[in-house]
This record gives C-alpha cells, sequence and structure tokens, in this order.
C-alpha cells in the first residue's frame, strides 16, 4: 500500500508542478491594448515566479470577478470597487499591491464643447438636463465614485439629474462618445483620459474637462488565498514581491504607473462605504 501510495504521489507531483498561474483584468480599455500590455506582465511573471503564467481576457468588469470567484483565475487587476466585490464572493482573498497613483486616483467630468461648460472648482448646476454616460456599470472611477459626488452635488439619484444615461462600457469609449456629441457630458479615468490626450486620440476643441472628483483608492492587484495550497505556502509573498519590484519601464508605462507599492484589504474600506451608501453593495 506504501509503495502504491508514494508512486501515486510520483505520478501526481509533475501534474501538480506544472500547473498554470492565470490572472485577468478589467477590461476598462481596447480589448487589444489591454493583451498587449498584460501578456507583458504574463511573460515577467513567469519568469519572476517560475511557473507559467497565463493572462486570461473577459468581455466585462462581471466577468473578471465571476472568473476570480470560479479559480479560474488567481490573481486578477481590479478597481477599487470590482476588488471589493469579488473579495466578499472569495474569503481569504487579499489585496496586495496598488500603483503609487492608485492611492490618489480621481475621475474627470468631460463635457462637449456644444455644452458652454468650461473647467469649475464644483459641478454646476447646468449639468441638470443634459445627456451623461458612465463608463461601466461596475466601475469605481467611471460609475461608483461619479455616481457618489452627483447625488452629493444634486441630492438626488444621476436618472432624476439628466435628461438621458448611460453606460458606454469602457473609458475609451466614454471619452469617443463625448467627443462625438452623442452624450453631453460623461466621467471617465483620469489615467485613461490622459493617457489618450498624450497619443492624440481627443480633440480638445470637441472635449474638455469641466471637474475632477477629490481622490479616492483604485486600482490593485488581488490574489486568491488559496494560492499557497497549489503553488507552495510562500507563494503569496512571491507573487507580491514580484509586483513590488516589477521596474521596467515598458510594463509600468503600460499601465501606466510609475511603480507599485504594498496594499491590504483595508485600504479599500472607503469604496465599501462608498459603495453601500449608493446601493451598489449590500
Amino acid at each position: 500500500m506504501r509503495r502504491l501510495l508514494a508512486l501515486m504521489a510520483l505520478m501526481l507531483a509533475p501534474v501538480v508542478a506544472a500547473q498554470t498561474f492565470t490572472f485577468t483584468a478589467i477590461p476598462d480599455q481596447d480589448e487589444t491594448r489591454l493583451r498587449s500590455r498584460f501578456d507583458q506582465v504574463a511573460d515577467y511573471l513567469s519568469t519572476e515566479l517560475g511557473v507559467e503564467v497565463k493572462y486570461v481576457p473577459v468581455k466585462s468588469y462581471a466577468a473578471a470577478i465571476t472568473a476570480f470567484r470560479n479559480n479560474q483565475v488567481q490573481l486578477a487587476w481590479f478597481g477599487g470597487l470590482s476588488g471589493v466585490q469579488a473579495r466578499a464572493r472569495v474569503p481569504g482573498s487579499q489585496a496586495i499591491a496598488q500603483g503609487y497613483e492608485d492611492q490618489f486616483f480621481k475621475s474627470y467630468f468631460i463635457a462637449h464643447a456644444s455644452t458652454g461648460l468650461n473647467a469649475a472648482d464644483s459641478l454646476p448646476d447646468a449639468l441638470n438636463g443634459k445627456t451623461f454616460t458612465f463608463g461601466s456599470k461596475g466601475s469605481t472611477s467611471g460609475r461608483l465614485m461619479p455616481e457618489f459626488y452627483l447625488r452629493q452635488a444634486f441630492q438626488q439619484a444621476p436618472k432624476q439629474t439628466f435628461s438621458k444615461v448611460g453606460f458606454s462600457g469602457d473609458h475609451s469609449r466614454t471619452i469617443a462618445l463625448v467627443q462625438a456629441g452623442s452624450y453631453q457630458v460623461g466621467a471617465v479615468n483620469y489615467k485613461v483620459w490622459e493617457s489618450e490626450l498624450a497619443a492624440g486620440h481627443i480633440d480638445t476643441s470637441k472635449v474638455a474637462v469641466i471637474w475632477e472628483t477629490p481622490t479616492y483608492p483604485d486600482y490593485h492587484w488581488t490574489i486568491r488565498g488559496d494560492v499557497d495550497a497549489t503553488w507552495g505556502a510562500d507563494f503569496t509573498t512571491k507573487v507580491t514581491q514580484a509586483l513590488l519590484e516589477m521596474k521596467q519601464p515598458a510594463l509600468l508605462n503600460a499601465f501606466p504607473r510609475s511603480h507599485f507599492v504594498p496594499a491590504d484589504n483595508g485600504d479599500y474600506q472607503p469604496i465599501l462605504d462608498t459603495a453601500k451608501s449608493i446601493g451598489l453593495m449590500d
């Protein structure tokens, strides 16, 4: 019996060792750009961790959370809200790293030139009756925090403030829709706005920033709590260190972030509190 058990152990060991470590990311931009940047991250992590690492693209924020919950991926680059939602579904999961800039994230409200709206220190009353688009329904910077500040400013739900409310699906699409005049106003991740602006994709004669929110914690890496049981007792620590030690400009510029810093679940309590306050979480 002992020989049989030992033989079975030897047979199983290579299978466990060869298991692929997978990760995903919320689809906050064009899928082609996401695949390009995260395939590079997969190669980097494979080298650092000594295991095969694969990036698994998803079509929506909800799909990213579902993949994490179902253990189809073990690591994910989430926004503040999607990370909180994912960890609520997978007990023991942990936020382990965030971009330095993610400690002080913000959203931009943008408007089509035809509105006559200009940059201001507060949300203007003239937003009443305009058409408005959020990003994804599950986006922190494209929905959660913008809705929080809209409710705070107007003391009512966005659908009562605007004549039409939409959800573009991602930040790049929000910019394109407002620039085209399909919606008069929108809310967007400031990093995506600045990246698209630098790339020459924004016509500032047609669309401009009219207000920016106060800062809040946002994007971060979350890992499942059961990875150590599969890849070794210190695997979570190894993944964390690999992310914190990611220094290559080509990788960091793709996010874009200057570097990554440690994070923990407690950092995102303000996001959880805000989500509860506007009814997005129980």
